[in-house]
């Protein structure tokens, strides 16, 4: 049977992990504290999965081409692993910015957090 792989993206320290819970689905989970890393892995390994903390860009270097964090990771994203499903974790203060990034990109789930492990496990699933 094929191991699904994910990757988990989270920028800001205490931002809580999941990975006994990859575990316990049989994901192979690669973690990253920083977008660049991320991309970087994406040339040799394709993710089934994303999930990835949001970080609206209010007035910095994010701010005028780019919504947020991810922009460049998820255009990436298009070329490497075009079928990754992707999950977005986000505080409940930046939801709304969350919409402008899904008329880019196609997000599978949107998550508000804090996250229970229950409903990123119904994420995963569907």
């Amino acid at each position: 049977m094929p191991v699904c792989s994910l990757f988990s993206i989270t920028e800001t320290p205490g931002f809580p992990r999941y990975s006994k819970l990859y575990q316990r689905l049989g994901i192979d989970e690669y973690h990253f504290d920083s977008i660049r890393k991320a991309i970087s892995q994406l040339k040799s390994v394709k993710p089934d999965i994303v999930v990835a903390e949001f970080l609206y860009g209010y007035g910095n270097n994010y701010a005028g081409v780019n919504i947020s964090n991810l922009d460049v990771f998820l255009y990436s994203l298009q070329k490497y692993a075009p079928n990754a499903r992707i999950i977005i974790l986000v505080d409940k203060s930046e939801r709304d910015y969350v919409d402008k990034l899904a008329q880019l990109f196609s997000l599978h789930a949107i998550l508000i957090m804090p996250v229970t492990e229950q409903e990123l496990e119904k994420a995963l699933s569907v």
